[in-house]
């Protein structure tokens, strides 16, 4: 049995990718595959007429087996991503720079539309 009071970092997400997954080559040598994602906000959280409705997050990619899998997504693809939200950050121009990003652990493929006119399954 677990423990109610265990610190957790878990992030779940169904969405739709929204363009080519990116291979980034590290100074280490290393790559990383990254990805963003757009998934819709739960109904609770729109009372508000012209709120957002959508996020977009960034996925990244890090194990062999997530990036062979990852690589293969194209856009408008219907997608599960289990992972964890890591704040990187970094030395840029004009100081300190950081983002948030969805580091994955698992990922499955749920819906490729037809490419001659099937339109993206929705999601939520």
């Amino acid at each position: 049995m677990s423990n109610p009071h265990e610190h957790r970092n878990e992030v779940h997400l169904v969405g739709r990718v929204t363009r080519d997954p990116v291979v980034h080559r590290l100074p280490s040598g290393d790559t990383v595959v990254s990805l963003w994602l757009v998934v819709k906000r739960p109904p609770l959280t729109l009372i508000r007429r012209g709120r957002q409705s959508v996020d977009t997050l960034e996925l990244v990619a890090r194990t062999s087996s997530v990036k062979d899998v990852v690589a293969e997504w194209r856009p408008n693809d219907v997608v599960a991503a289990s992972g964890a939200l890591r704040h990187r950050f970094w030395q840029g121009n004009g100081g300190l720079r950081s983002k948030y990003e969805v580091e994955l652990a698992d990922v499955v493929l749920l819906h490729r539309p037809d490419p001659y006119g099937e339109p993206a399954a929705e999601s939520g």
